[in-house]
């Protein structure tokens, strides 16, 4: 390759690096805006110039990569090691995705991912004795944001979308990436 051609193709990385370093999170509750507006409900604790400006800006997204940083700071993942027996409590605290409406199974197995509030996060630690670990059995995902209104939303397909789109297991992630871009699309 001459250089003109390398200097090309390198300055084009460069700028498409930019373009997606300067692309910001939304704040929590426009992210939780943002899944109430593709899942085709009200976001009432949105503005009417903050709903008007976040539903603009979803029609200008184009790529799922952009909406899956855009929406990161929803909630804050943790990841903790539980004992199996603190397992079926767990899940009676924590509000979780319905993959089957991605048309996937739930998997059946000694894991627990959901939504928690934020404010309840050290309370259940200690009372189900969770011990922080990077590859721990339970993934808890604490919002700020007013908690009844992310477990009827986390009951959406777009919630099970984001979740499925951020997976390590390439079947998951093919089918909320596919879910997400259509959602995208039906929007525009």
């Amino acid at each position: 390759m001459d250089g003109q051609r390398r200097h090309f193709f390198a300055s084009t990385a460069l700028h498409e690096g930019e373009r997606q370093g300067r692309t910001r999170a939304w704040a929590e509750h426009t992210a939780w805006g943002a899944v109430a507006i593709l899942s085709s409900r009200d976001a009432d604790w949105l503005g009417t110039t903050q709903a008007s400006r976040l539903r603009s800006a979803l029609r200008e997204i184009d790529d799922v990569d952009d909406l899956l940083t855009r929406m990161r700071d929803r909630a804050q993942v943790h990841t903790f090691e539980a004992h199996r027996a603190a397992l079926p409590r767990l899940r009676e605290l924590i509000t979780s995705t319905n993959l089957r409406l991605l048309g996937i199974t739930d998997a059946v197995d000694d894991s627990v991912d959901g939504y928690l509030a934020e404010a309840d996060l050290d309370g259940v630690v200690r009372t189900l004795g969770l011990r922080t670990a990077t590859d721990g059995t339970a993934v808890l995902r604490t919002t700020g944001f007013e908690i009844d209104t992310v477990r009827d939303l986390v009951a959406t397909s777009t919630v099970a979308a984001l979740e499925a789109a951020t997976s390590t297991d390439p079947r998951l992630r093919g089918a909320g990436r596919r879910t997400l871009g259509e959602l995208l699309e039906a929007y525009r």
